[in-house]
């Protein structure tokens, strides 16, 4: 029973992770514009994301451009957008091998063999964490150096953008989630003896039980 449960609430936080990893990958708030002057009052704000860059005017309308080509973007974008996928790709192969391993389906009747696919499913879960990772401390890191850099432009300066932090917590349920599946383990429903019964008394022809029955 505690295994089940380890299981459920591995596979939930894995669940609760791949739609947050989703929707950060969707989102277009990698990069925020940074308010760094004395004048606080812009016109408008810049996005910066994956797929595309919006403007946000002042009045509250927003005009959206998806990116043109992928070999004009920076390699901090590409490097993300191909991590990103990948990752979302393993998370639902990860979901479909959680699934056919867990204890309450019976696609598979061994309950070692399930346990192991149940594991196998929390380190696909662990390294589709790994990969959304890394392109979140890159661009982390990137956004970061240009602020302080003083030959990037007051205009050019970005902040992390509401996606990193998203991804972030996205990465924290994969990474929680794929290690308590990794510690499922099988039901100890099998004990390590057997049990022996005795053979049934058998009454003899003149109608009485044999003797060495009793002894």
């Amino acid at each position: 029973m505690a295994s089940a449960a380890l299981e459920l609430l591995g596979l939930t936080l894995c669940v609760f992770g791949t739609l947050l990893e989703m929707t950060a990958c969707g989102l277009p708030t990698w990069k925020v514009t940074a308010f760094i002057e004395a004048n606080i009052v812009v016109a408008q704000t810049i996005w910066d994301g994956l797929w595309m860059s919006c403007a946000v005017q002042s009045t509250g309308q927003m005009q959206c451009k998806v990116h043109d080509s992928m070999l004009a973007l920076s390699h901090d974008l590409q490097a993300a957008r191909a991590l990103t996928v990948i990752s979302s790709v393993l998370c639902v192969v990860g979901l479909m091998v959680v699934i056919a391993g867990a204890q309450c389906t019976n696609c598979i009747k061994t309950e070692s063999v399930k346990a192991r696919v149940v594991n196998v499913g929390g380190v696909i879960y662990i390294i589709s964490a790994i990969f959304v990772l890394v392109p979140l401390c890159w661009m982390a890191n990137n956004i970061i150096s240009d602020f302080y850099n003083p030959q990037v432009p007051a205009s050019q300066k970005r902040e992390i953008g509401a996606a990193l932090y998203i991804g972030w917590a996205a990465t924290a349920m994969l990474l929680l989630g794929g290690s308590m599946l990794c510690c499922s383990c099988p039901s100890s429903g099998s004990s390590g003896y057997s049990a022996k019964y005795a053979p049934t008394k058998r009454a003899t022809s003149n109608g009485e039980y044999d003797k060495r029955n009793y002894v």
